[in-house]
């Protein structure tokens, strides 16, 4: 057992960000971080009060992450972590500091915002020792893996039919115009590399085959813009092939007025289908051919899946990526013991579904501006 809480940094994720204070709070959650240091913003006034904001010290306050690698990297009591909650521009960037420096990293997805950024990184991360997580927050609900564990028991047979959609209104106008600035950056194709396909339809890529167990191997894809002067896609409707003959449909849309986080998949095998949404992400809807509906919860007898949430208290988006820190703090704790990481843990999404998600969103883009052509990944 480790001796100590891990020490974790973090490059983007000060005042006026979205994602980074729910990354402290999840990493937090666990008991087994310290957040001690930043890069939160690039800006050195904005960065300062970031960091006085959060009780770091100011010596460990930096406004570049190339410095920052460099000087924990240098430290008795450097991170052992970064998480790094940036723009998708730099992703590439900050991950192969930290990486040169020795430093493991748990990065926002998309991986990058272009596929040869994300093979740069590929490299970089298997080349060295530190490890590399990418947050795929969904893949840290109990039901999600219970959902795994499920196909994989073989209780659904071979696998048919995958559907997965996660439609959103919240761009569905022009609110990049208007000062939003979370919508500001992920409508800038130099910043995002990709619009709805990179925010919200890599989770649901990686979610149909986190589930399934299943790569896809070709797409055909529509890629809209649908609000005028937009520069990025803001829907997309793909048609998806995977390893074994089966068919699936992805959709992604963040125009889907009425709509605010609506991802849900259905799997159908040739014995039985399965359901989850986040919406009602608690619950996992099983359905035997010819057998009567079946709601599974974590309660339920016979669920192989036991997360940090007691049954019959709900887990919620952060309890969710807070998984995905428990199971780095698992791997980060295994190398340094020297023991075998758990099973449990390397369902913590890495390097290579980072750079399954990119290949996936370059193939959409491709297959989009060619008219459906099914691309290969």
């Amino acid at each position: 057992m480790a001796s100590r809480r891990f020490r974790l940094g973090m490059v983007g994720g000060g005042q006026g960000a979205f994602f980074g204070a729910v990354h402290r709070r999840a990493a937090a959650m666990t008991h087994r971080f310290e957040f001690v240091a930043g890069a939160l913003s690039s800006d050195p006034t904005r960065a300062l009060e970031s960091a006085d904001a959060l009780y770091l010290d100011r010596d460990r306050s930096y406004t570049d992450f190339a410095a920052m690698a460099a000087a924990e990297a240098g430290r008795d009591d450097g991170i052992d972590l970064v998480a790094v909650v940036t723009p998708n521009h730099i992703h590439a960037p900050a991950s192969l500091a930290f990486l040169a420096s020795g430093i493991s990293v748990m990065c926002d997805k998309p991986l990058t915002a272009t596929l040869p950024e994300a093979l740069e990184v590929e490299q970089a991360a298997k080349a060295g020792t530190a490890l590399f997580g990418v947050s795929y927050t969904n893949a840290g609900f109990d039901m999600v893996r219970e959902a795994r564990a499920v196909v994989e028991s073989g209780a659904i047979g071979e696998i048919r039919l995958v559907r997965v959609e996660f439609p959103q209104e919240w761009l569905a106008s022009a609110t990049e115009a208007e000062g939003n600035k979370q919508a500001e950056w992920r409508t800038d194709t130099k910043r995002s590399g990709a619009g709805s396909l990179g925010d919200i339809g890599t989770h649901a890529f990686h979610l149909a085959e986190f589930i399934s167990g299943l790569q896809c191997i070709t797409v055909s894809a529509e890629v809209d813009s649908f609000v005028p002067g937009r520069q990025v896609d803001d829907n997309v409707s793909v048609q998806l092939r995977f390893e074994n003959g089966a068919k699936g449909s992805l959709w992604a849309s963040q125009v889907a007025i009425g709509k605010t986080n609506g991802l849900r998949i259905e799997i159908y095998g040739d014995k039985a289908s399965l359901g989850w949404g986040v919406a009602d992400a608690n619950v996992l809807h099983f359905c035997p051919l010819g057998g009567q509906r079946i709601t599974i919860d974590r309660a339920s007898h016979g669920t192989v899946v036991k997360g940090h949430m007691p049954p019959g208290h709900p887990q919620g988006f952060v309890e969710a990526l807070s998984q995905l820190y428990a199971d780095m703090a698992d791997q980060l704790e295994a190398r340094l013991t020297g023991v075998a990481a758990s099973s449990k843990s390397l369902l913590l999404p890495g390097i290579d579904a980072g750079v399954r998600g990119m290949r996936f969103i370059d193939a959409t883009l491709r297959s989009g501006s060619a008219e459906g052509r099914w691309i290969t990944l």
